[in-house]
């Protein structure tokens, strides 16, 4: 009975986000529609009892593709025309502040044995007890620790580089058409 009923809310909530994805005028919205929508999907491999392809679900496409395809609408500019100003005048130190503040955690943390499990995930993958998530977990966050962080930070850099790229095209632009 309690599978049924959350297999409904799911199923509503799937068909009403897709709908939100094709009806929204705003693509910002119709990608918030669509994280909606997967979500639902990993609840439905939830019911199934498929773990592994949940924790995917939400972790490569709700999270990694559709920031995706908002760092494509911003660097098409199709959301609307955004102020060159910056609202906040204390964002950009705080931003750094904090990313300094998580670099330093992270060079801190690095070598610690209690961070990265220690020497037993040199184990091979199937020994030890746990399901597929837990092993996988194990491996990424313990043998490819460096490597996935490592991952993680080059894509964030690459956003902000791209975003800050298309603000500059879109500046020179701007110049551009004032200028006689």
């Amino acid at each position: 009975m309690v599978t049924l009923v959350l297999f409904i809310a799911f199923a509503i909530i799937a068909l009403v986000g897709a709908l939100g994805v094709v009806i929204s005028r705003n693509p910002v919205h119709s990608a918030l529609w669509l994280v909606a929508t997967l979500l639902s999907m990993a609840g439905f491999f939830i019911l199934e009892g498929a773990y592994l392809v949940s924790a995917v679900q939400v972790i490569v496409y709700a999270s990694a593709i559709v920031v995706l395809f908002l760092f494509v609408i911003m660097l098409l500019g199709v959301d609307r025309e955004e102020s060159l100003t910056d609202p906040l005048k204390v964002q950009r130190p705080v931003a750094l502040m904090l990313g300094l503040v998580v670099f330093a955690l992270l060079i801190g943390l690095m070598g610690n044995h209690w961070a990265t499990g220690g020497e037993s995930a040199t184990a091979a993958l199937n020994s030890g007890g746990g399901g597929n998530v837990e092993r996988v977990a194990r491996e990424i966050f313990t043998t490819y620790l460096w490597p996935f962080e490592l991952t993680s930070a080059l894509l964030v850099v690459a956003v902000v580089g791209g975003v800050a790229l298309a603000r500059r095209s879109r500046r020179a632009e701007a110049a551009s058409e004032v200028a006689p």
